[in-house]
């Protein structure tokens, strides 16, 4: 190929997937050796890493996959999917609406638990005692960041999120079999244990802290995190989608047509039932 058209091949660099006529390889293996050999958590953990787990190493990513899927519809992404849905789209427009929804504040806490976690870890490789880098950096993260701990604190599950300790558990079970050292397990504890000291009160750890505890334990950099919890919720996303598809339903919004909203706006009308016609009328 003459270098005026090498442009065109390198216009776009993969290490994911090459192709060609009756050929595909994913990260160097022939999909027709993946299919039916690989589950689908060792194929997300390829695809995003580049190397397969090891099968002690994949259970534990699958539980945290499992955890994450649905939290109903007073979640954002799922009421944003199911009204959608009522409004007339598809499926894929309504998962479109669900995924859309989770950023910063719903669905992104994971990433940011991650990165608090290495914080701690990076205050104790440079020698500071557990308990003094999970208060440093927890004041630290408030300061810089934001009042909110990401991974800790619940609207709805107090004083525990039913999630929390299952995940931890197996991440307990997995670093007494040497699968990860269980590391970020105790930060995470930790940062439990802090909060709640300084609230007086449980502070419990949710379902974004309990799985950056595996995603950090397994390797994972921090954004996949945000990405990982959206192809978990995805699950939820397109069940309520469809589950809403076959009930049925138009323009459904928020909520039910009897309860209105608060309007603090001007009332130029006024108490007297004057029309704005009649205000403005001039004498004649």
């Amino acid at each position: 190929m003459s270098d005026a058209g090498k442009d065109v091949p390198d216009w776009w660099r993969t290490d994911i997937i090459d192709m060609a006529p009756g050929e595909i390889r994913l990260r160097g293996y022939p999909i027709e050796a993946l299919i039916g050999q690989v589950t689908f958590p060792q194929m997300i953990w390829l695809m995003t890493r580049g190397d397969l787990p090891t099968d002690a190493q994949a259970s534990l990513f699958e539980a945290a996959l499992v955890a994450a899927v649905d939290h109903g519809p007073q979640a954002p992404s799922i009421a944003a999917a199911r009204m959608a849905v009522t409004c007339g789209l598809g499926l894929n427009g309504a998962m479109a609406t669900g995924v859309n929804m989770l950023d910063d504040v719903h669905g992104g806490a994971g990433e940011q638990a991650v990165e608090l976690y290495h914080w701690i870890d990076s205050a104790m490789r440079d020698g500071a005692a557990l308990e003094t880098a999970t208060a440093e950096m927890i004041d630290r993260w408030q300061a810089e960041r934001t009042r909110f701990v990401p991974g800790f604190g619940h609207r709805f599950h107090t004083p525990e999120d039913p999630r929390a300790p299952r995940l931890l558990t197996l991440v307990d079970g997995a670093a007494r079999a040497g699968t990860v050292d269980g590391r970020y397990a105790d930060i995470a504890r930790a940062l439990q244990h802090t909060l709640n000291t300084r609230k007086g009160k449980p502070v419990p750890m949710n379902i974004d802290g309990a799985t950056a505890v595996i995603f950090a334990e397994l390797g994972f950099a921090g954004p996949l995190a945000r990405g990982l919890f959206c192809l978990s919720r995805s699950v939820g996303i397109l069940s309520h989608a469809w589950e809403q598809m076959n009930q049925g339903g138009r323009n459904k919004g928020p909520t039910p047509p009897a309860y209105r909203w608060t309007y603090d706006g001007p009332n130029p009308i006024g108490q007297q039932g004057r029309t704005i016609a009649q205000t403005d009328r001039k004498p004649e």
